[in-house]
Formats: structure tokens, C-alpha cells, sequence
């Protein structure tokens, strides 16, 4: 088996967390208690998906202060927060809150762009300014400036028995370098490396022209090296892959057949770019550690990262959950060369 040209030095997850509607505690119980264990299991960082008006997480933000007090060393991210649906000011106060809590551990990953079904939901999101609210880069660099620390008013001082900041409160100043941009375009990497943020990347981008459209490690490929081109620390810059990863090491005859069903139905999307944006999605990875440590060495994006957050798939079971990343910790990770984060 080749070596990659940059060993695995991080390793993460990515999860859903799904929930009941008539149930939801349970659900939300079930997330911390998967992040609890990725921490047990020596993981360097466990991430939350965003699931608005759905059941899914809506509050990431929420849930990650909740696991912040519930581990010690793990990072904590969000992959990612939509920016059409925050203002920048506050969702700058709720991270360093959280930052603060959790002792410096948060890794926020934010995306732009209006909503999903936005029509059907602008009223009740931005009754008064639907029409005149920016979706733009715009909206990242509001977020990233009042996290760094730049001023969010001219007015300070005291008034009065209260002192007031124009700076976001509280301020945590390694804050600022640990912002993550979610993007699948090479506008959006080049644009994440000339702000100095770091870069995620997933299981889906934006296909080019027809010689590349079917060509997924490629297209990522070119998503990473333009970021890289962009940004201050060159090929030193953070990027994190989030393929959908499923070792079935110690899974049962039943949990295989499950997995290997799951992936087979996600397959057709794959084999070409899909809808007006043309995007195009990588297939899941479903076999043993080894058989899936061989086709990421193989796969020249990820010869080019050195961190993880491989994505949990949707609608598995919590010991589902278990297993995966029990292989992931135990199999995946020493396969593809990485050394047990210390716990």
C-alpha cells in the first residue's frame, strides 16, 4: 500500500443527530453520548451537521455547549452553520461563549448562500428584509471580523452603573484562526484562503466543465491546491476532508448487509453531476479498514489533507454508530497511519 505524501495527523467524525419528533430528548441524548465516546475512543474532533425545520440539529451551537461540558479534550465544530440564517453579530457572541466554555475547543465551519426553500420560509425568517438581506462572502467576513476583534460599535465606555465594549463579548483570541469555510467551488476555496480561514471540504462539489465532470477526487483536488494558493501559511493551511466512511471490521452479517444496501441506493447520484448547480457526489466507502485505508490512498484528494471528519451516514442506529466509530478509532485510523490522539 502506498504512503500518502502527508500522514493522517487528525482524525474526526461528523454526525447528524437525528431525533423523534414526538422524542426528541432522546435523540439529542444519543449525539452527546456519540461525542462522549468519540472522545473515549482518542478522536481529535467530532462535528455537528445543521438540520433547520427538520429532524435533525437546528442549534449546533446549543448542543456543542452541552458536549462541552460533558468532554475534556476533544474538538468540538459545526460543518456546517448556513450563514442565511444567522446574524453574524450574534452567532459571534454564541461561538465565543461556547469557545470559552469549552476551554478553546470549538472549530466553527460556517457556508453563505440564501436558505434552503427560501421562498417558502422568508417571511417567517426575514419578515421585514427578505428582499434586502446580503447571502454573499459579505456575510462570512462580518462573522469573521467580530470574532477576530474588530470593532462592532464606535460607542464604548461606561454609562451609568454599566460598562459597555465595542468589541464582541467575550472576545477569545484563538477564536478567530479556528473558523472553517464549508465549500464544494473553486470560488469558495480561493476565497476561504485569501481571508485566512481553514477549509472544509466534503462528499459533494461543484462539477467544472465536461473534460472533469465525472472525475470527483480531481475536481477536490483542484478545490485544495486553489485554496492553498490563496491563503497566507501556502501549503501549511488547514483542510479537512468528510467523506462518508463505513469500516465494517466488527460489524455483524445484518449491520453489513445494511451499510452496503445504504451506499448502493446513494450510488446512482454519483455517476454524473446532478441539477442546475451540477453537483456531484463521492461514493460512500463501505468494506474493511484495510479495503477502505486502499481506495483513500488512492483517492488524490485526500493524498493532499491531513485531517478528517469522516461524515456518519443518516438514519443509522445509535450501536450502529458505536461500531463505526469504534473501527474507525481501532482499524481505520492506525491503517491509514494515524497515532492514537493521547486520553
Amino acid at each position: 500500500m502506498p504512503s500518502t505524501p502527508r500522514p493522517l495527523r487528525r482524525l474526526g467524525f461528523l454526525t447528524i443527530g437525528l431525533f423523534d419528533g414526538a422524542d426528541p430528548g432522546k435523540g439529542h441524548e444519543s449525539t452527546l453520548e456519540i461525542i462522549e465516546l468519540g472522545e473515549r475512543l482518542g478522536f481529535d474532533s467530532a462535528w455537528v451537521r445543521h438540520r433547520h425545520l427538520q429532524y435533525g440539529i437546528s442549534s449546533p451551537v446549543a448542543v456543542l455547549a452541552a458536549a462541552s461540558q460533558r468532554t475534556s479534550r476533544i474538538e468540538l465544530g459545526t460543518a456546517v452553520i448556513p450563514l442565511g440564517w444567522e446574524n453574524p453579530l450574534r452567532l459571534a457572541e454564541d461561538l465565543a461563549t461556547v469557545d470559552i466554555l469549552s476551554g478553546g475547543r470549538l472549530n466553527p465551519g460556517v457556508s453563505v448562500g440564501p436558505p434552503m426553500h427560501y421562498e417558502q420560509i422568508r417571511e417567517a425568517l426575514y419578515p421585514d428584509t427578505a428582499d434586502a438581506e446580503d447571502f454573499s462572502y459579505e456575510r462570512v467576513r462580518r462573522l469573521l471580523d467580530f470574532v477576530r476583534g474588530k470593532p462592532a460599535t464606535d460607542f464604548s465606555g461606561v454609562e451609568g452603573f454599566e460598562v459597555f465594549s465595542d468589541v464582541v463579548q467575550p472576545h477569545s483570541p484563538g477564536l478567530g484562526r479556528r473558523l472553517w469555510y464549508g465549500g464544494g467551488s473553486l470560488s469558495s476555496a480561493r476565497w476561504a484562503g485569501e481571508h485566512g480561514m481553514n477549509f472544509l471540504t466534503s462528499s459533494v462539489v461543484r462539477a467544472g466543465g465536461p473534460e472533469d465532470a465525472n472525475d470527483f477526487a480531481a475536481i477536490q483536488l483542484s478545490h485544495i491546491r486553489e485554496f492553498r494558493a490563496h491563503h497566507p501559511d501556502g501549503d501549511a493551511a488547514r483542510v479537512s476532508q468528510g467523506l462518508v466512511v463505513i469500516p465494517t471490521d466488527s460489524a455483524t452479517p445484518e449491520q453489513r448487509a445494511k451499510y452496503e444496501a445504504y451506499a448502493a441506493t446513494r450510488l446512482p447520484r454519483t455517476t454524473a453531476p446532478q441539477g442546475p448547480a451540477r453537483l456531484l457526489f463521492a461514493p460512500d466507502l463501505v468494506g474493511t479498514s484495510a479495503e477502505i485505508a486502499e481506495q483513500l490512498h488512492a483517492h488524490a484528494a485526500f493524498r493532499e489533507v491531513d485531517e478528517v471528519a469522516f461524515a456518519l451516514p443518516f438514519a443509522f442506529e445509535h450501536e450502529d454508530y458505536v461500531q463505526i466509530l469504534t473501527d474507525m478509532a481501532n482499524h481505520l485510523g492506525p491503517a491509514l497511519g494515524r497515532r492514537p490522539a493521547a486520553v
